[in-house]
C-alpha cells in the first residue's frame, strides 16, 4: 500500500516528480538522523526531533525550505516566538544545486547540535 507520503510525490508530474524525489535522496543521505514524514500535505523533514526542512510544489514553483524550529531560539520577553524559514526555488529543468543545499543543510544541522545535548 501506498502511503500518503509517497503518493505525494508519485501524483506530481515530470520534472517535478523526479526533481522531489531526487531532493528527498540528497537531503536524507545528509545525515542518518534526518527522518520524513508528512507534514502540512509536504513533505516535512525533521532532525533530532526537531522542524528542518521541507519540500513544497505551488503550480509550478518549486520550493525547498529550511526551518530553525521555535523551540531553538532564544526567548525575548514580550515577543512570540515563531519558526524561521527560509526559502529556495528549484528549477526541475537544471542542475540541482547539491554544494549549496548540503551548505544550508548543514549549517541547520548544526543549530540543532549546538542547542541541544548529546
Amino acid at each position: 500500500m501506498i502511503t500518503k507520503l509517497e503518493s505525494y510525490y508519485l501524483s506530481k508530474p515530470e520534472p517535478y516528480q523526479s526533481c522531489l524525489l531526487a531532493l528527498r535522496d540528497i537531503i536524507l543521505q545528509a545525515n542518518a538522523e534526518i527522518y520524513h514524514e508528512r507534514k502540512f500535505q509536504i513533505p516535512f523533514f525533521a532532525y533530532r526531533g526537531k522542524k528542518l526542512g521541507y519540500l513544497w510544489l505551488n503550480g509550478k514553483k518549486l520550493m525547498l525550505g529550511f526551518c530553525l524550529d521555535k523551540s531553538l531560539q532564544e526567548v525575548i520577553p514580550g515577543f512570540k516566538l515563531k519558526d524561521k524559514y527560509e526559502s529556495m526555488q528549484i528549477d526541475p529543468n537544471a542542475d540541482i544545486p547539491i554544494e549549496v543545499i548540503l551548505l544550508k543543510l548543514n549549517y541547520y544541522l548544526s543549530l540543532i547540535d549546538r542547542a541541544l545535548p548529546d
